[in-house]
């Protein structure tokens, strides 16, 4: 039995046939449309490696089902930078040294964007390692993402309307 789907991933429509309906997001975005940003860590949603943005809130990939998001708009590392220009959270992260071997750093900038699109950053190092709590990084760069993420907070707020 196949379905298909209709997704908006990083501002471009796709029409996607699925043979199987148990195929996640996460497979979908790595194995059929080679976006590999997306990191595959536990599969478990553990790890937040995975961690995207679907309709403007971060979810696991890993565990959301492709079939259950029928028009859902998803927002993956890939479409953060626009012009070439990387975004303010991008920037920091590089700024702070946010990340060592990066295979989380992915997931990482997607779970701030959205922690900062959701308006649950703040300027208090807790609150943003709380917030950030579902993204694990196995080399310790978890001071430097803090840095980052209370850093570009206070940038996107600085700039009104501006995208994380």
């Amino acid at each position: 039995m196949s379905l298909s789907v209709t997704l908006t991933i990083n501002g471009d429509r796709k029409d996607v046939v699925l043979e199987d309906p148990r195929v996640t997001l996460l497979d979908l975005l790595r194995e059929r449309l080679h976006l590999t940003g997306t990191k595959k860590g536990c599969d478990r949603g553990q790890c937040g490696a995975c961690t995207v943005l679907v309709d403007g809130r971060r979810i696991n990939a890993c565990l959301a089902l492709a079939a259950s998001l029928d028009g859902a708009e998803v927002m993956t590392i890939e479409g953060l930078a626009v012009g070439g220009r990387l975004a303010t959270v991008q920037s920091a992260f590089i700024e702070h040294d946010g990340f060592q071997c990066g295979f989380c750093t992915p997931g990482q900038i997607m779970s701030a964007v959205g922690l900062i699109l959701e308006g649950d950053a703040g300027d208090d190092p807790d609150r943003v390692r709380e917030g950030m709590s579902g993204n694990l990084c196995r080399c310790g760069a978890h001071a430097g993402i803090i840095e980052a993420v209370l850093d570009a907070q206070k940038r996107v707020a600085g700039e009104e309307g501006k995208a994380a």
